[in-house]
């Protein structure tokens, strides 16, 4: 997976279409990404003690890592992610438009 926590991306199909933010968690093994302030849903909660009442709580919940695109810095724009080696010898991920290093 070429995403990476922290990122930010856009995405770019589903309800929240062309919204932006930033990566939080990165599950690799479903492939699945959660990012803030997207795919929030309701949640109804049962109050905890007697007297409490219930409450609406919003979450967010993941979303597949192929509906995201990274959005790179010096550009701007949802980008595609390549990666190759400096003169060091250290593998960089880089803008495959405007050939920035992230």
């Amino acid at each position: 997976m070429k995403l990476k926590k922290g990122d930010n991306v856009q995405i770019m199909a589903g309800k929240d279409k062309n919204k932006r933010g930033k990566i939080l968690k990165i599950n690799p093994v479903t492939g699945k990404i959660l990012v803030e302030g997207i795919n929030i849903y309701k949640k109804h909660q049962r109050p905890k003690k007697q007297g409490e009442k219930g409450e609406m709580v919003f979450l967010s919940r993941y979303i597949d890592a192929s509906n995201a695109a990274v959005i790179c810095g010096s550009c701007d724009k949802p980008v595609r992610i390549g990666y190759k080696k400096d003169k060091e010898g250290v593998k960089i991920r880089y803008c495959k438009k405007c050939q920035a290093a992230f």
